[in-house]
């Protein structure tokens, strides 16, 4: 699974990076973005954006926006058959963006916290499905959910899960509204390649989402 990451990269960067004209506001460094916060992420409407959604997604068709507490992940099998995902897929994909994640590793009666990220040090995108809910009292929420995927040799010694890391060159077609056929993105839902990545052990400072301070990503 993937329950806690970070983006720590200024909006400039990330605007030219992910080529979006604009972003809601002001980019703030964050080190433990926790689900149910705010989070950035590239959607395509008439053209690539920066937009804010609520990390854990609420289908459109939910009576409870709190159904979107559980549903921070998807898993990448028989997703889309899935009912909370099935039409998100099809029309609604996003990037999640960010620069590094955290797993826990379970190292005899604990759990020892990991930051992995690019070797590059360069932000990148989850794959990610977004959602529109409207409440029964005018309440609208736009919330996202990172798409997880089995580990490649790097993570599973970590953890059995990762988030879906896209490949730069195929984010646009994950992004791009004219393919609707899940079929034809299902493909890009693999573990990124270990080779590219890194993997260092953390302080649990990063156990509670209250601790958003720069000392979650240094090496313990």
């Amino acid at each position: 699974m993937c329950g806690r990451y970070s983006l720590t990269t200024d909006e400039k960067q990330l605007q030219t990076r992910f080529v979006a004209r604009t972003m809601p506001h002001a980019q703030t460094a964050r080190y433990n973005i926790a689900p149910t916060q705010p989070v950035w992420a590239l959607v395509h409407a008439q053209a690539p954006q920066i937009v804010a959604l609520r990390w854990g997604l609420i289908p459109s068709w939910a009576e409870d926006k709190a159904i979107g507490n559980r549903m921070i992940n998807a898993r990448a099998e028989g997703i889309a058959q899935k009912p909370s995902f099935r039409r998100a897929i099809r029309k609604r994909r996003c990037l999640v963006l960010a620069d590094g994640f955290y797993e826990w590793k379970k190292t005899g009666p604990s759990k020892v916290p990991y930051y992995i990220r690019l070797k590059s040090g360069e932000p990148f995108g989850f794959a990610g499905l977004w959602e529109r809910w409207a409440g029964p009292s005018g309440e609208t929420i736009h919330s996202c959910t990172i798409i997880t995927t089995t580990p490649n040799a790097l993570m599973a010694d970590i953890h059995h899960r990762m988030p879906v890391i896209v490949p730069r060159e195929a984010e646009e077609h994950w992004l791009d509204p004219t393919v609707e056929d899940p079929h034809k993105v299902l493909p890009l839902l693999q573990p990124y390649p270990a080779g590219e990545l890194e993997a260092y052990a953390v302080s649990t400072l990063v156990n509670s989402p209250r601790n958003d301070v720069a000392a979650c990503i240094e090496p313990a």
